[in-house]
């Protein structure tokens, strides 16, 4: 038997007065919940076409903005995507351009998210990672602001974007000395999660262990503290739950598990809390990598993580996983990007499904209860219809924005409410067509989506008629 922890047992970590029931719409084939765009704002007035969108399953063409086709950047002139008629985008944050303190843009951009921070009225506020793995590297790496790692080159850049021009007035270091900056998450108190995707240390080179999760201030760059109670794996994203504080990770592992953090007060991730792995009640070590049924519900609970960071994880990359699976924990494969909608946890596998082209999961929390459901909301059959979906972010319409990490040419996908999936963006960047896009993040006004293309090294900005 599990053993299973409540969340009332981590009543301190809560927020009594947040905690209220919420009404969810359950839309067809399980998708995404109603109010999953709520903590984000500003995503609910769009097109009424986005209603017949959806009615046929896997119809790429079914765009509800229409086909794709090539479009010159507005800023550069150059022909980087294709996107439906009437969208357009800037190239911001080029690998090797300056910043606005005097270093070059780091290279390898991924996870990325966008505040409205009282201090930049005018502009929006990104923090975007650095998949940088470098030892004493010099070459793309982030530099200038100090280090929790001297060897170590990865870490996050803040990008300040004018509302209006939505070009770059802004840019610095503002997380340094870490290593394979993947995915992370924002949180409800304005901060963001940048998550380590790797559990090297000493052993390999570097001065300290690396494979955990550091809390970013935007615009307020300070010394790095390793948030070792969130777990040592290869961590991918983190999602943060409004009302609990709960902070729930995924890892980029086969196997992998699906964690939750329980902070010991809300808010303050550095003051610690209790690491727990996701389990199917009633189905002990249940394997969710394939064999699954797209819509079904599952009863799920949380297992205790005894030892989140364990001395064996530089050298055993489930040394983490093994202690939830020996509780009975549940088995994912390759679990990426993730975001908190009310109530719920949408998040990817990028290389789950029979056909290992990916799946997309929703997690539905009880507060004040140890038990959840679990639901596969979408699985791809084919490369041409979701090619390892890796970053998300919540879309419109009750969507979810997808980023393809293919190998045949990638896209920004859409996944509707119906549980179909449209293109929304195609990479045709000369001579990194196969670059992966990462870090989709809509500004908080839901008028522009950010996004990465990993290599080059670019963020684009995109708006059109959402």
């Amino acid at each position: 038997m599990p053993i299973v922890t409540d969340v009332t047992d981590n009543t301190s970590g809560l927020r009594p007065d947040r905690v209220k029931n919420t009404t969810r719409r359950q839309f067809l084939r399980g998708t995404i919940t109603a109010g999953a765009l709520a903590a984000f704002g500003g995503l609910t007035a769009r097109l009424d076409r986005f209603n017949a969108f959806g009615e046929r399953a896997f119809a790429n063409d079914l765009s509800p903005y229409g086909p794709l086709g090539p479009v010159a950047s507005v800023n550069t002139g150059e022909t980087l995507l294709s996107l439906p008629a009437g969208f357009q985008y800037n190239v911001l944050g080029r690998t090797g351009s300056a910043m606005t303190n005097g270093a070059p843009t780091p290279k390898l951009h991924d996870g990325m998210a966008a505040f409205s921070l009282p201090s930049r009225p005018d502009s929006w506020v990104l923090v975007r990672n650095h998949e940088v793995a470098d030892i004493n590297g010099t070459s793309g790496i982030v530099t200038g602001t100090p280090s929790y790692d001297a060897a170590a080159g990865g870490g996050t850049t803040t990008v300040v974007v004018d509302k209006q021009t939505r070009l770059i007035t802004e840019s610095f270091a503002s997380l340094a000395g870490t290593v394979r900056n993947c995915a992370g998450g924002r949180t409800p108190w304005n901060t963001w999660i940048s998550c380590e995707e790797t559990n090297v240390g000493t052993s390999n080179g570097f001065g300290k262990p690396h494979g955990y999760c550091f809390e970013v201030t935007p615009l307020q760059p300070s010394t790095p503290v390793a948030l070792k109670a969130m777990g040592r794996f290869r961590h991918e994203a983190v999602a943060v739950e409004l009302l609990t504080g709960i902070v729930y990770l995924t890892e980029d592992n086969d196997p992998a598990g699906f964690y939750r953090f329980l902070p010991a007060k809300y808010g303050q991730l550095s003051l610690g809390g209790r690491l727990q792995m996701l389990a199917v009640s009633g189905r002990a070590n249940a394997d969710l990598r394939t064999g699954q049924t797209s819509g079904q519900r599952m009863i799920v609970e949380w297992v205790d993580i005894g030892d989140p960071d364990p001395s064996a994880a530089e050298t055993d990359l489930t040394a983490v996983f093994s202690q939830g699976a020996g509780s009975g924990g549940a088995t994912f494969r390759r679990l990426e990007g993730c975001f908190a909608g009310r109530g719920s946890i949408s998040f990817t596998s990028t290389t789950g499904g029979n056909a290992g082209f990916g799946q997309v999961w929703r997690y539905d929390s009880r507060v004040k209860s140890r038990f959840g459901h679990l639901t596969l909301v979408f699985e791809s059959p084919d490369p041409a219809v979701l090619d390892l979906p890796d970053n998300i972010c919540p879309g419109p319409r009750d969507s979810i924005v997808l980023c393809e990490d293919g190998s045949n040419g990638n896209y920004v996908r859409l996944l509707s409410r119906a549980g179909s999936i449209a293109d929304l963006a195609q990479n045709i960047t000369p001579g990194f067509e196969a670059s992966e896009f990462a870090g989709s993040t809509f500004s908080p006004d839901g008028r522009t989506l950010f996004v990465n293309i990993q290599t080059p090294g670019i963020t684009l900005a995109i708006w059109g008629a959402w």
